[in-house]
């Protein structure tokens, strides 16, 4: 959960409160007051139905907003990013493994990458 008083609310707005106010709003659509009521009155855990029947409505509310705006209707979830050492590879005749090998590799990775690139591009240009 967040640290912020203020996006804690959000939070609890967006994934809590909405559900039910969507629900509530449905149904006073459909039925007005008395269908409002009924739910407090048929069910013993009123609050969980009317969040269980407005969970569709407001997923798709939160997702237009997120069209507006990312983060607005659904969280942005903060991830912290660490780079794992991997052990080196132990190499079969017991000299230490060449340590530019990798780099040479991906340069010439890159040098086809680029040189197919190239290609494709040449042949998608318009003829003069």
């Amino acid at each position: 959960m967040a640290t912020d008083p203020l996006e804690s609310l959000r939070l609890t707005l967006m994934q809590e409160v909405l559900p039910v106010g969507m629900a509530v709003v449905e149904r006073a659509r459909r039925g007005g007051p008395r269908e409002v009521a009924e739910a407090f009155t048929a069910a013993d855990d009123p609050l969980g139905r009317l969040r269980q029947e407005g969970d569709a409505a407001a997923r798709e509310l939160r997702d237009s907003l997120d069209r507006l705006q990312p983060g607005l209707g659904n969280p942005v979830m903060k991830v912290q990013v660490r780079d794992i050492p991997t052990p080196a590879p132990e190499s079969a005749g017991g000299g230490d493994p060449d340590p530019g090998a990798e780099s040479r590799e991906l340069q010439r990775a890159l040098v086809r990458i680029a040189d197919r690139l190239a290609l494709l591009e040449q042949r998608l240009s318009p003829q003069d």
